[in-house]
């Protein structure tokens, strides 16, 4: 809704669906800017009675997780915060992505381990980096209409750099948290995650100028977070099931 107001949907011809330059439904005619508006403010009021049940079962703490939750993901592209026009679109993306590890170990444990707070910032890195190279097909449109992401702010191939930044960060975070005995030795499986991270990284640092060319990385991108939160996620669960 927002990046229709701004214009970048509309000016965005280097999109790769169904990946990059939003769901296209105003543009497409699917539901009108105010139809979309009131869509999306009712998903974020449907969550509200779950989170309020969760809530009472597992303690007064995840309604704060919650409210902040909604204010990132409304902060996001809502004014007057508008964090991804200001360059911290990925600071949110990854802090919202965290809270959800952080809340969902609250709801089942009844308490935030250590092992919550590593693993979920680790992850919640790799959920930004998608975000990240994302951005590369939408730069054009958005810088057109005024929207200072991180990549329109480098420039795409300066910005480059920064996924790998990025992929490196997450799991020397996922180490560090092995290495401090939050997590089991077996959570570096999680590590298998480079293999396709460094391919997407070196095919985004080949093709930053020719975002045609990135669908292959952002497919690797996407696996990349789903490899290392699964084998995360099974090295949690075999560490308490095998002691």
């Amino acid at each position: 809704y927002y990046d229709a107001l701004s214009g970048t949907d509309d000016a965005n011809t280097e999109r790769l669906f169904p990946f990059t330059g939003g769901s296209r439904f105003i543009q497409n005619g699917v539901l009108t800017r105010r139809a979309t508006a009131l869509f999306g403010y009712a998903l974020l009021a449907a969550v509200v009675p779950a989170g309020l049940w969760l809530a009472w079962q597992a303690g007064p703490a995840l309604i704060g997780i919650g409210l902040a939750g909604l204010l990132v993901g409304w902060a996001y592209s809502a004014p007057p915060f508008k964090l991804a026009s200001r360059g911290l679109g990925e600071l949110a993306v990854a802090s919202g992505w965290w809270l959800v590890v952080v809340g969902s170990a609250l709801v089942q444990m009844r308490a935030i381990p250590a092992a919550a707070l590593w693993s979920g910032a680790a992850y919640a890195l790799l959920v930004a980096n998608l975000l990240y190279i994302n951005q590369f097909p939408d730069a054009v449109a958005d810088a057109l209409a005024g929207k200072r992401t991180v990549v329109v702010r480098l420039g795409r191939t300066r910005a480059a750099l920064g996924y790998r930044v990025l992929a490196l960060a997450s799991h020397l975070i996922l180490v560090a948290g092995v290495l401090a005995g939050a997590l089991p030795l077996a959570a570096l499986a999680g590590l298998l995650a480079l293999a396709p991270a460094l391919k997407a990284f070196s095919r985004l640092r080949r093709h930053a100028e020719h975002p045609a060319q990135l669908r292959p990385a952002i497919g690797a991108t996407i696996a990349t977070a789903h490899i290392h939160g699964l084998a995360v996620a099974i090295a949690l669960f075999l560490s308490k099931v095998l002691v």
